[in-house]
């Protein structure tokens, strides 16, 4: 695939951003920028799953099946929720039901390194409003594979590498290949599923991943992200979708959803915290 156009502002945008808040008020959510996205625009689960094993067992996956779909914005949708309440397994799942490798990368990815994927895939059910012309899914704990990958690709068939920067992605830091497939690779009019993307970056680079975002759906792209960051969430206009742990999963504003509140909480009064983590008090 060749390379896609990018705004040369974002490449810089980590290494330019300021050290202290701005005195000006933060811009309002808004949908000013909303484009012509949307490809998935519900999930379902199939009705003949088998609901008493594993995935079927995981808070969102039961609250998937007692209602009837679950709805995505158009432009970008954010899954937040505690360690095992499965909106992991859920990005994973509607990744291979989109087509998607399981590893990630684009539709046209094939290699398994381990199968480790759960079967949810093949029970979810996608509304689809039209396909995207390009894709990618980006999940941190096997973007090593993916990397190892497009190297043997470029083996293979040369002229791939400008796609993701010019080099190979395991000759820059985790968070520069992060943030050089994201500038490089990812163009408009596209799908594109993440998991946990917070996990490689920086404060600043969280910030030039928010910036690429807000450029990318104002060009028609769609975005799926599975995160625990607070800056992310901040992403102008975007839907935040939180799991509770019995799996109730409701649509909150940014203020209520749990890692902004957290972190709030504790840079505001971290002994606070602090007091209640390292004493016996229960």
């Amino acid at each position: 695939m060749p390379p896609t156009r990018h705004s040369p502002k974002v490449r810089s945008m980590a290494s330019r951003l300021p050290l202290t808040p701005s005195s000006r008020s933060p811009m309002p959510p808004t949908r000013s920028h909303r484009a012509t996205g949307g490809f998935i625009e519900q999930i379902l689960l199939d009705r003949d799953s088998d609901t008493g094993r594993y995935p079927f067992t995981l808070p969102a996956v039961r609250h998937l099946a007692d209602r009837e779909v679950l709805n995505l914005d158009p432009g970008v949708t954010f899954l937040v929720g505690d360690n095992g309440t499965g909106k992991s397994t859920l990005i994973e799942a509607l990744a291979l039901a989109a087509g998607f490798n399981a590893e990630g990368g684009s539709q046209s990815f094939r290699f398994a390194t381990r199968a480790t994927e759960s079967s949810l895939g093949d029970h979810l059910i996608l509304r689809w409003n039209r396909k995207p012309r390009t894709g990618f899914f980006l999940r941190a704990e096997s973007f090593y594979n993916v990397a190892t990958e497009i190297d043997k690709l470029e083996l293979e068939v040369p002229g791939l590498l400008p796609a993701y920067g010019g080099r190979s992605l395991h000759e820059r830091s985790h968070g520069e290949s992060f943030l050089d497939l994201v500038i490089h690779r990812f163009g408009p009019n596209g799908l594109y599923v993440l998991d946990e993307p917070e996990a490689a970056l920086s404060i600043r680079g969280c910030l030039a991943l928010m910036r690429r975002i807000g450029e990318l759906v104002a060009q028609g792209s769609q975005f799926i992200v599975a995160t625990h960051s607070p800056v992310l969430l901040a992403v102008p206009g975007a839907r935040i979708l939180q799991i509770d742990t019995d799996g109730t999963i409701e649509h909150v504003d940014y203020d209520q959803a749990d890692p902004v509140a957290l972190t709030r909480g504790f840079l505001a009064n971290p002994d606070r915290f602090l007091h209640h983590l390292f004493n016996d008090e229960p």
